[in-house]
């Protein structure tokens, strides 16, 4: 249909060669010019991505407004903004259709953040006397997502070659496959010491997972589901009022080293956030924090 494949293709080759961005990025902003694609086809609108108005555009953001919610929405926008713009810097168009297109407010929603004992009470309710091992690997699995501060990605593609016990840190690929060396303490080292010990060492491991640490009981690597469903199994048995996934434990991890003094550039650099201005939204958690900070440190406090 107007040659919108073939723009598309050379779009997500731009994403992954140029910018650098991951599999599962690349496929995000795909997925939602597809979304476009598909209405122009279902409305016998026969047009190009280089032809294409604002009228057009207006027309298909008015027709999933109603679908779909502002977040969603903006993140549509925001990902065909980034598409045209694409299309200006090969010369293929002058404009944007999208610049006059405005973004639906959305807020800025914070996720939930466990306490401390939160975290300690969902890891002490792993059953750690399965005969296969899972429990010990469970335990490894959210100690290393929380203590270390990682995406779920992260945690499902850690290679053993990226331990580096000895040195004290553990090498992280993150988005983009940029590379970061995060610490890694004494207790989680011990908790992945004993998962190798008593599951990871008696598997079959199947070709091509040799090297991935965390591993499902058929000797392959886990997926981001597994780990959502470990750990909402694990909040239904505490009985645990709040709404979590894998970023919970990685948002509470920043929480709780800016609670404790850490500095927001240190925090940065261990989550691995290009900009800062990432990293600042934890400094809207706790205003008692805050006021801590400046009645410590400022010289007219």
């Amino acid at each position: 249909m107007a040659n919108w494949a073939k723009f598309l293709s050379d779009y997500k080759s731009y994403l992954k060669i140029e910018r650098g961005l991951s599999a599962n990025s690349i496929a995000s902003y795909a997925f939602d010019i597809q979304r476009l694609v598909t209405y122009l086809d279902e409305n016998d609108i026969d047009i190009s991505p280089v032809t294409i108005g604002d009228e057009s555009l207006q027309q298909f953001i008015y027709h999933v407004s109603g679908e779909l919610n502002p977040r969603t929405r903006a993140r549509i926008i925001s990902g065909l903004k980034s598409f045209f713009n694409y299309l200006i810097f090969e010369d293929y168009r002058k404009t944007n259709p999208m610049e006059l297109i405005e973004v639906p407010k959305t807020g800025r929603k914070l996720p939930d953040t466990l306490s401390l004992n939160e975290i300690d009470t969902m890891i002490g309710a792993i059953d750690l006397s399965l005969p296969d091992g899972r429990g010990e690997r469970d335990r490894a699995m959210l100690e290393t997502l929380y203590s270390c501060g990682l995406r779920v990605s992260e945690l499902v593609t850690l290679k053993i070659s990226d331990l580096f016990f000895e040195e004290g840190f553990i090498k992280i690929t993150g988005k983009g496959s940029k590379q970061r060396f995060v610490p890694v303490g004494k207790s989680t080292k011990k908790y992945i010491g004993l998962y190798v010990g008593a599951m990871r060492n008696k598997l079959d491991i199947k070709k091509g997972h040799e090297d991935t640490l965390f591993l499902n009981v058929h000797g392959r690597g886990l997926t981001r589901a597994m780990i959502f469903t470990i750990i909402k199994r694990l909040a239904v048995a505490i009985g645990l009022n709040k709404t979590i996934s894998p970023h919970t434990f990685r948002h509470s991890f920043a929480t709780h080293l800016l609670e404790n003094g850490a500095d927001l550039r240190s925090i940065q650099l261990m989550l691995g956030h290009e900009s800062i201005t990432t990293t600042e939204i934890y400094m809207h958690l706790d205003r008692k924090f805050l006021n801590k900070v400046l009645n410590t440190y400022h010289p007219r406090k």
